[in-house]
């Protein structure tokens, strides 16, 4: 098979990267593979069982088009300071002006036109007050809340449309290889199982998401593709009652929190919050269950989320910092039995384990209701627990109650984007033909800048045609 393009991941790079190119191309033949499988056929059965089916061979909720962001908060942060390190290699002003492009593009295709964290000048101002008293950075990010359920039947016009102008979407097939020649990328052998594919084209795009970072990393280190080892972030999911979050959900809806607690000063920041949400399971390879949080936009529960996520560097003599993370994700879940472990605060800093019967006399009920009550210390690193436990406590300090003894943290929580492949502002590669963007490639974090990183890729294939 030949094309002009290849794109190996239908998440929100490689779609935008289609959409951009069917814009400013000039009928150049697109060919995208996708591991997972069309929005309308992606179900997670927990909906129906009640607890997660660990199913086969992937996860619905990480794997398919609109990849595994869409399908849990749908959220989509408009300012360049949230999302990754995209700005250092594009700058801050192209980084946003294409943020405020493709967030109108989202809007075409049915996105709330409400923005969250705007206004509120007065209560904002004290968030921040407190925050600095606390040690901590607030990041002020106005939000696009799709919702998860919004999100889908968002990507999936996005999919139809794609689909109505000519680009060919092959759903089931996994990437196996690239096809090099002379260090020159010509394409991609991809299979479904049962069937054996060769798609050679100009450029080759990977955008194989947080999903595919492990998968990229073997690659980069088959064929040489010069990349460096870069963040990983390990930490918990925090749930607490909305009561607790109510002047920040209403102010700012998602609190954008960064500090380095001491004694090690690591970065530890809040991610993905759920005002009224709930806590998720994801599924990766060897079966690691990994926890997340869902926010949609009609119906809500009594209780928050948010992620914390503590930040780790590794160089000499380990340079593996996806393995690593892997490693404690399965160690947690060996402790809970193949489930998400849950804890309370209070019973952490009291060094004991939590018991179920102690969770149903809380005024905190579990939103994952198949996560196992334990000791996430007894798995999680003494580095990360220890910034982690002095973050909430610094965060209580901007909202009251945060470190209360009930706060539930469910373990493990990880951010799979650690490796960093070497690129120039056009996103080239070190072999020629091949293109490597979203959170795989180590410079983005979330929809939005993945989104960004795919209309640009797709301006550039499209000049050059």
């Amino acid at each position: 098979m030949n094309a002009d393009v290849v794109i190996i991941g239908a998440g929100p790079a490689g779609i935008f990267t289609a959409l951009e190119l069917i814009r400013k191309g000039k009928g150049q033949k697109i060919v995208m593979v996708e591991k997972g499988q069309s929005v309308e056929k992606r179900h997670c059965p927990k909906d129906k069982t009640g607890h997660c089916m660990n199913c086969k061979p992937y996860c619905h909720i990480t794997t398919g088009f609109s990849g595994a962001g869409a399908f849990s908060d749908g959220k989509l942060s408009l300012s360049y300071e949230v999302g990754g390190d995209l700005p250092t290699l594009i700058g801050t002003d192209k980084a946003q002006e294409t943020i405020d492009y493709a967030d109108k593009i989202y809007l075409e295709f049915g996105a709330d036109e409400h923005i969250e964290g705007l206004g509120h000048d007065a209560e904002r101002k004290d968030i921040r007050r407190r925050a600095i008293q606390a040690g901590l950075k607030l990041v002020d990010c106005p939000i696009r809340h799709m919702g998860t359920e919004k999100a889908q039947m968002i990507y999936l016009g996005i999919e139809n449309y794609l689909r109505d102008n000519g680009v060919e979407i092959l759903f089931g097939y996994e990437c196996s290889n690239l096809i090099l020649e002379n260090s020159v990328c010509k394409g991609v052998s991809i299979s479904n199982g049962q069937k054996d594919l060769e798609i050679y084209a100009k450029h080759t795009v990977v955008a194989t998401g947080r999903r595919g970072a492990d998968w990229l990393e073997k690659l980069c280190a088959e064929h040489n593709i010069a990349h460096a080892p870069g963040t990983v972030d390990i930490g918990v999911r925090v749930e607490v009652r909305n009561e607790i979050m109510e002047t920040v959900n209403r102010v700012l809806y998602e609190s954008k929190l960064v500090g380095y607690p001491k004694p090690f000063k690591n970065k530890v920041r809040t991610f993905c919050q759920n005002p009224g949400g709930f806590v998720s399971q994801e599924n990766y390879d060897n079966n690691l269950a990994v926890v997340n949080g869902h926010s949609y936009k009609d119906l809500k529960t009594d209780n928050t989320n948010l992620s914390i996520l503590c930040s780790h560097n590794f160089s000499v003599p380990f340079n593996q910092p996806i393995a690593y993370a892997q490693k404690v994700g399965e160690l947690t879940n060996m402790l809970a039995n193949g489930h998400i472990l849950v804890q309370r605060f209070g019973d952490i800093l009291d060094g004991k384990r939590t018991w179920e019967k102690e969770l149903a006399q809380s005024n905190i009920h579990p939103t994952l209701p198949d996560a196992v009550a334990g000791d996430i210390t007894a798995a999680m690193p003494y580095r990360a627990m220890v910034n982690i436990i002095g973050f909430i406590q610094a965060m209580d300090y901007v909202v009251p109650g945060f470190a209360s003894y009930e706060t539930l943290l469910y373990s493990p929580e990880l951010k799979f984007y650690s490796n960093r492949v070497k690129m120039d502002t056009d996103f080239n590669t070190s072999l020629q033909g091949l293109h490597c963007l979203g959170d795989s490639s180590g410079w983005t974090r979330g929809l939005m800048m993945a989104s960004v990183m795919g209309v640009l890729m797709g301006r550039k294939l499209a000049e050059e045609e």
